[in-house]
């Protein structure tokens, strides 16, 4: 009698489009031997590779350095030569995405500086068509309701009281794509312009204050309750460039920056924090990383026209800006004009020069602002489901190759 017939029941390997073989930095932490697979630009899997499901490759990419989740900077305000505040088309904005992109920031929120309403209408409309074709993350509005005392590099002839009207008009131009909005907490109808963010779902930056440190949680604990009510895009309100633009710390007059960082400290508030050598000393960055609680600290770039550009003269928003050896400040002034890093560099700092955990600052630049944004399951992480996005670095923290939606990035 003939042998009975056998069935294979073993499921067939899943088709994918790229896998990404190395040491990565997954959720859990740094994994050598991971296998990270995307199809259809999404990550379908990631762990190690021992533990893979069957899987049949159209591309196999393997890296000798590390793979990073795409970074995702909360606080750009362009590159490449070009301004978003300055800039008179969408088109001309792409520059500047394209800059940071190049270097691994594959989620961008464009940030704009204090402006005529008229010009912050123009721009927050160009920039809401770039957020419809995906090209950026959200739209930042630094100003127009902050402290004419600690304005730093912004113009002081269109700083102007809390206006909610205003903020939800403005939202509405957005079309979905504001996301933060830093406001002094000491302003005129500070509460207000808290109340209209939540209300749009955009999440509140306390900064460019000159109050006291009172004023600073009552701000901190007014928003955390406003969007608690409301469907916002974090829980938490965010410190706009912790330590700059804030009244300096003194014994006697502690001022919003202790404030801001004890709010932190019991995952109140998350932090933002210029570590580029420039904004803040290495060791002052290495004592927010200390104190504050895990996933509440956020590094960004607070980038202007000059990041991945030589020295020279440049423009931000109405104010002329000149660039010496890398460094940004207003002409003939001494206040730093933002950034001149991409984000990179700015985690290759904080773990090189401040001694910052790898993966805590991998997540500062990834996974944390993704949050922030309520934007965790799309991007800022290497998870199932999140957008293919990847850094593929060398031993020095540098770019080698950068993946958005599966798809390289060309340099």
């Amino acid at each position: 009698m003939p042998a009975a017939a056998t069935s294979d029941h073993s499921p067939a390997p899943l088709p994918v489009d790229l896998a990404l073989h190395g040491t990565a930095v997954l959720e859990q932490g740094v994994v050598p031997g991971a296998l990270v697979l995307i199809a259809g630009g999404h990550v379908i899997w990631s762990g190690t590779a021992a533990a893979a499901p069957s899987h049949a490759a159209a591309k196999t990419l393997t890296h000798d350095g590390l793979i990073l989740p795409g970074l995702v900077d909360l606080h750009c305000h362009g590159g490449g030569g070009v301004s978003f505040p300055d800039s008179s088309t969408a088109q001309e904005m792409l520059t500047a995405v394209h800059e940071h992109r190049r270097h691994g920031t594959t989620s961008l929120v464009a940030s704009l500086v204090t402006a005529d309403v008229e010009t912050l209408r123009q721009r927050v409309g160009d920039l809401a068509r770039l957020h419809d074709t995906d090209e950026i993350a959200a739209i930042h509005l630094e100003g127009p309701f902050i402290s004419a005392a600690r304005r730093g590099a912004q113009n002081p002839e269109h700083i102007i009281g809390g206006d909610g009207d205003l903020v939800r008009e403005l939202a509405l131009l957005a079309g979905g794509a504001l996301g933060t909005m830093t406001v002094a907490p000491e302003a005129d109808g500070a509460e207000d312009v808290l109340r209209a963010l939540a209300e749009v779902g955009a999440v509140p930056s306390l900064g460019h204050t000159d109050g006291s440190s009172t004023q600073m949680t009552e701000a901190v604990d007014q928003a955390r309750t406003l969007l608690r009510r409301e469907h916002g895009r974090s829980p938490r309100p965010t410190a706009t460039h912790l330590f700059n633009g804030m009244r300096p710390i003194h014994h006697r007059d502690p001022g919003p920056a202790f404030a801001a960082l004890d709010a932190a400290a019991r995952g109140r508030l998350v932090v933002e924090v210029i570590a580029d050598g420039v904004h803040l000393d290495a060791r002052t960055v290495a004592h927010v990383f200390s104190v504050a609680a895990e996933d509440s600290v956020v590094l960004v770039t607070d980038a202007m026209a000059a990041a991945g550009m030589p020295d020279g003269q440049y423009r931000l928003g109405a104010l002329d800006v000149t660039v010496e050896a890398g460094v940004a400040t207003l002409t003939g002034g001494t206040s730093i004009a933002g950034g001149t890093a991409h984000l990179l560099d700015v985690v290759r700092h904080a773990v090189r020069e401040a001694g910052v955990d790898l993966v805590r600052a991998v997540r500062a630049a990834s996974a944390v602002p993704a949050a922030v944004l309520g934007m965790q399951d799309r991007v800022g992480s290497l998870a199932p489901g999140c957008r293919g996005d990847a850094v593929l670095v060398d031993d020095q923290l540098r770019p080698v190759t950068v993946l958005r939606g599966g798809r390289v990035v060309e340099p």
